[in-house]
């Protein structure tokens, strides 16, 4: 069996703290931090999930107003055990190029896009920590045949999201500042392939039965 590399082994017997991802160079990119164990993401992204991402980042920044900044590829300091790092976030916060973190008081929404390794941990470990940190609203996008479907989120009670609507098509929210985002043009649509051929039974091999022989008597 293969040693784990020095890096990988847990500074203290408490595992790991959320400013020890500061001090680990060699740890792959958007390594996250949960219930004080590191998470690595298992697959490349899709396609379909980066231009989402960035055509959303873009839409999002059109519209937000100028006390929000909106971004990516920034993580969250929820608490000493858990910071992860949203695919989008919208933030109070003043610019800072030095910055590698935002506390929860400065992020009124955080957003994921569900990819087949991260659909567990947005759908259910993040949704829970994202609300007992204090976030105000989040957003998990699933991929419906290739069309983005927001499930949107916001506080209820102190450490406890209600939904707040599923969007297809359009999304219209006032909240955390006002949006209007037609999700259909957020992703080019889904090309299919096809063989060239007939229309029907095209790219189909055809077996003839044989002719008959007659029998002579």
């Amino acid at each position: 069996m293969t040693a784990l590399p020095d890096w990988m082994r847990p500074p203290r017997e408490e595992g790991w703290f959320a400013e020890d991802l500061d001090r680990l160079p060699e740890a792959p990119r958007h390594t996250e931090l949960i219930h004080g164990a590191l998470v690595f993401r298992l697959a490349p992204q899709s396609s379909w999930h980066s231009h989402l991402v960035i055509a959303l980042t873009a839409a999002l920044r059109e519209q937000a107003p100028a006390h929000l900044e909106v971004g990516r590829e920034m993580t969250v300091k929820l608490d000493e055990r858990n910071r992860t790092e949203p695919d989008l976030l919208a933030t109070t916060a003043a610019f800072d190029g030095d910055r590698t973190w935002f506390t929860p008081d400065e992020v009124q929404l955080v957003i994921e896009v569900v990819s087949p390794e991260s659909a567990h941990r947005d759908r259910t470990v993040k949704l829970r920590k994202y609300a007992e940190a204090g976030i105000p609203h989040y957003w998990c996008i699933d991929d419906e045949d290739g069309a983005p479907v927001v499930h949107a989120y916001e506080l209820d009670v102190p450490g406890t999201y209600a939904p707040a609507g599923i969007f297809r098509g359009s999304l219209k929210r006032p909240v955390p500042f006002p949006i209007s985002l037609d999700l259909d043009r957020l992703t080019p649509p889904r090309r299919t392939c096809r063989r060239r051929g007939n229309a029907e039974g095209a790219g189909l091999f055809r077996v003839r039965p044989l002719p008959q022989r007659r029998l002579r008597r």
